[in-house]
């Protein structure tokens, strides 16, 4: 017996009914020979840390743009967090802890530079609009490495079904859709704090009772509540008193922080710097690198500049603006 079929013999004995088996896994695109150590979760996992788009998100925006302390969060340590706090909650519920973790690690790596305020950018400019866990997928499965990741379809689903209102097919890809809005609401209180955008006092009296003071004891609160209300059952939810609070510390961080204009101009200058490398490229789609030149001959020019423009982090998307549209500095006389 190799110890991927030990590890499997492991899940049946000890996971939960609800819980997805790896043997079990919906498969691949594309069939690949069994591993003698790693279950497929574990390669999707291992696939996704290994990838370039896993690696560029260290320099892509979470909220706040090009900070410049070195503790405020990035969309990398965004997704360590996500996959930390999905990862409690699928052990405690006893479901299968690594596709949980290959979710939580690639459910952003389709994310644009400079956060939301790209992606809102690429919708308006794109004719079909842009969501962020959509290219995620195409991440996956056509960008990577020319060909995609070859990802299991549980993996897949769980990184499409992220976000808003959509459902995973799997308990697993809920416990990181409910570990994302754990993740985000918390440590973007933390970082708001620190650059003087929130004050302690500010904060909502009546969630801070119910949840907690502190970032810690809000995120305990939070995953302890939902493995009551969860564990030995078919879903993954909080409680309707802990679901409450959190819409609405989630409402309030909405209108004093992602939506308010301390940053507007910064927002501003992102846009226009998004807008005119999207039509630059649209108009020059030969000065793209050449895999996204083979796209566009496949997919559209379109298609191509949004996929190279989605890619790129904040210090990338900046450089190549001042390249295209800045002057050389004049000389010293």
């Amino acid at each position: 017996m190799t110890i991927r079929e030990e590890l499997e013999l492991r899940e049946r004995e000890v996971l939960s009914s609800y819980a997805v088996k790896s043997a079990d896994t919906l498969g691949r695109d594309r069939p690949i020979s069994p591993d003698d150590l790693r279950t497929e979760f574990q390669r999707d996992r291992d696939r996704i840390l290994h990838s370039k788009s896993f690696r560029r998100l260290k320099f892509k925006t979470q909220v706040f743009i090009a900070p410049e302390g070195d503790h405020y969060r990035t969309r990398l340590t965004h997704t360590l967090e996500v996959s930390q706090v999905a990862r409690t909650i699928a052990r405690a519920l006893n479901l299968n802890e690594d596709l949980t973790e290959a979710i939580a690690l690639g459910h952003d790596l389709g994310h644009t530079p400079f956060g939301h305020i790209g992606e809102r950018s690429l919708d308006h400019l794109c004719h079909d609009g842009f969501r962020h866990n959509e290219q995620s997928l195409r991440v996956v499965e056509v960008l990577e490495n020319g060909t995609g990741l070859n990802l299991t379809r549980e993996v897949r689903d769980g990184i499409i079904n992220h976000s808003g209102k959509l459902q995973p097919m799997t308990l697993e890809g809920c416990c990181v859709a409910r570990a994302d809005r754990i993740a985000y609401i918390n440590h973007d209180i933390d970082d708001a704090l620190r650059a003087g955008v929130l004050k302690d006092y500010e904060l909502p009296k009546d969630c801070l009772k119910t949840l907690g003071e502190t970032h810690g004891q809000r995120i305990n609160t939070m995953i302890g509540d939902i493995v009551r209300e969860s564990r030995g059952q078919p879903f993954v939810r909080m409680s309707a008193q802990i679901q409450a609070a959190t819409d609405a510390l989630r409402d309030f961080m909405f209108e004093k922080v992602y939506r308010d204009g301390w940053r507007r101009q910064e927002e501003e200058k992102c846009d226009r710097l998004v807008t005119a490398l999207f039509h630059y490229f649209i108009d020059h789609p030969g000065e793209m690198p050449m895999e996204y030149v083979q796209v566009s001959y496949l997919d559209g020019t379109e298609r191509a500049v949004t996929d190279f423009i989605s890619g790129m982090t904040d210090r990338y998307a900046v450089r190549l603006y001042s390249q295209l549209f800045l002057p050389d500095a004049f000389p010293v006389i």
